[in-house]
């Protein structure tokens, strides 16, 4: 399938009745060539993969390594054994007995295995579930256990943790991989040699208890039986909040992922293929990652530089060496590089448009970041799980508004309603709840039909987000109408950090909220009522939280409260805590100026 940028085909998202949208007045704003809608092959999410494999088989598909004594040591991997290592991969996982609608669980950071192991797992017709690599036993085991993951596949130094999470799951394989397999020789060697001990990467293969090897899988020669998946088959279980709770599962089909692939590849119609290369930074198992780094780059056979962790030197030093023309990115990337010391050694100018995803980017942190970069645009985008991801983002060439996540991408509706009923269109300027549509929607949370109907009304998902659209149809997120709180773009449950301290014998009550931060856009802060006659310290509740949260879910505040605001049914209104920590940091501000 060869992508054409400038294409427009009318599609059935484009010739719906707007008489109850709004008049799309964003698309006067688009860039030229970036077409209004787009046509979607019915094709699943592999076949990109295959395509691209058929049309530029020796372009660069990934490259991996690391820092070494300030230069990067790589190997790469070309879209020819790409396709072939994935092929075998899901060759392989057949012959663990993995089947059409299996679900397959990936532990994994950015890293060539990452890219293999999904790609082959739809191949052989399974879901993939991505999970994140610091969650806890815990954590990882409420995934595994309501996904009903039968495969997980997970880096050699999380095995303490993935074997201690298939208890009380359906998990029967456990496929291990070292993350120094796809490194170049010597780099091999000196990882040996200096960490791989230390840091727990060694691990034995216990064949007995259903563990396999990652690099036995992709190096046997057993044909892969064809699988017939559909554009409707579920691709992914890609567990989110939604705006709050606990996490779900939403069902992201083959069909909605090609399209929110097509249509960020649409939005930069200079892209030109097998010849780009992108520093990929943002986690492959976040949906960000997963569609507008590593499905748009898939689709264009442009080169992924992959970094497993976010480290800022590998991250600058991987943009001085590649010379990406785009990057994507979140806001702690740029907060982190706006305050490094060493920026100017490294040459960014490379990069037309700096993305920004997963969390609101603070109007300060872009201008600063785009002074000391010398030329790039930061760029702020929308989008959400349900959505898989993309709905905004702001023009690369076109109009920016300083604190817009941008408008509309083709095909997309967006408009705003009133919070009460969600029925009613509020006018240009008025803030309510914002409501996308568009092919590339989710089918709804896995098992979980009353979530779902509050979630998809009449075709449009209503995203929990309070915004507002100008007249030109630029829109701003306002706040959140329910309480996700996200730390460096990794969502935080508000439940699951009061259930956590609940657990601790001396904690009567407990409620969490998200505060400002200036590195992580927010962190956690707990109030919690001591029961009578108890004593604990901030710190003792902390390390309590590290048994059982990932380290990002930790609060980072504690204060300690006779009580909580409640409502008449006894509910702790989380809502009121926020009003009066943003009420005392106002005060505390102002104060400072005044002296």
């Amino acid at each position: 399938m060869t992508l054409q940028p400038g294409a427009t085909v009318t599609t059935a998202a484009a010739e719906m009745d707007t008489g109850i949208t709004t008049e799309r007045p964003w698309l006067k704003h688009y860039d030229a060539g970036v077409p209004r809608a787009l046509t979607y092959p019915r094709i699943p999410l592999q076949q990109l993969l295959t395509d691209t494999a058929a049309r530029h088989p020796r372009a660069v598909a990934t490259i991996f390594g690391a820092v070494v004594a300030g230069r990067l040591v790589e190997a790469s991997l070309t879209y020819a054994e790409l396709d072939r290592l994935a092929d075998r991969f899901a060759a392989g996982l057949q012959s663990l007995g993995v089947r059409k609608g299996d679900r397959v669980a990936l532990l994994l950071p950015n890293c060539p295995q990452f890219v293999i192991a999904f790609y082959g797992a739809l191949r052989a017709g399974a879901v993939v579930v991505p999970c994140n690599p610091l969650y806890t036993a815990p954590e990882l085991r409420g995934q595994l256990a309501d996904s009903g993951a039968e495969t997980l596949v997970a880096l050699s130094r999380l095995h303490t943790v993935a074997r201690a999470a298939r208890d009380g799951t359906p998990v029967r394989n456990l496929i291990l991989t070292n993350i120094k397999e796809y490194f170049p020789a010597l780099l091999r060697v000196l990882f040996t040699l200096a960490r791989e001990k230390r840091e727990g990467h060694r691990t034995t293969v216990d064949r007995a208890a259903g563990e396999h090897p990652f690099a036995e899988l992709v190096r046997a020669e057993t044909a892969l039986r064809p699988v017939d998946v559909r554009p409707e088959d579920t691709a992914v279980l890609q567990y989110t909040g939604g705006t709050t709770g606990v996490p779900k599962g939403a069902m992201l089909s083959h069909r909605a992922l090609v399209a929110n692939v097509l249509q960020s590849r649409a939005w930069n119609p200079m892209l030109m293929e097998a010849l780009e290369r992108g520093v990929d930074v943002m986690p492959l198992f976040h949906v960000y990652g997963l569609t507008v780094v590593m499905g748009v780059s898939v689709a264009t056979a442009s080169a992924m530089v992959l970094i497993p962790r976010f480290d800022l030197e590998h991250v600058l030093l991987a943009i001085h060496t590649h010379r990406p023309r785009s990057f994507a990115g979140a806001p702690r990337i740029y907060v982190a590089a706006a305050n490094a010391r060493n920026l100017a050694r490294y040459d960014l100018r490379s990069v037309d448009v700096f993305g920004s995803g997963s969390a609101p980017l603070p109007v300060e942190v872009q201008t600063r970041f785009e002074q000391l970069a010398g030329g790039g645009r930061v760029l702020e985008g929308y989008g959400l799980t349900e959505a898989a991801p993309v709905t905004h983002t702001t023009p690369r060439r076109g109009q920016r508004k300083l604190g817009s996540i941008g408008v509309p991408i083709p095909d997309v509706d967006a408009k705003i309603v009133d919070l009460e009923t969600g029925t009613r269109d509020m006018p240009a300027g008025e803030p309510g709840e914002l409501v996308v549509r568009g092919p590339n929607l989710m089918d709804g949370y896995y098992k979980r039909p009353e979530e779902t109907a509050l979630a998809l009304r009449d075709g449009w998902l209503y995203t929990g987000d309070v915004a507002r659209m100008d007249e030109d149809g630029y829109f701003y997120i306002v706040d959140r109408k329910k309480e996700l709180i996200i730390v460096s773009g990794y969502n935080v449950y508000p439940r699951e950090v009061e259930e956590a301290l609940y657990t601790h014998p001396a904690v009567l009550e407990a409620a969490a909220i998200g505060v400002p931060d200036p590195e992580r856009g927010e962190v956690v802060k707990a109030f919690v009522v001591l029961r009578p006659g108890a004593s604990a310290t901030t710190e003792e509740l902390r390390t309590h939280c590290a048994s059982s949260l990932a380290r990002f879910k930790i609060p980072a505040e504690i204060e300690f409260r006779s009580d909580l605001p409640k409502s008449m049914v006894g509910k702790v209104l989380r809502r009121a805590l926020a009003d009066e920590e943003r009420a005392a940091r106002v005060a505390k501000e102002t104060s400072g100026r005044q002296r």
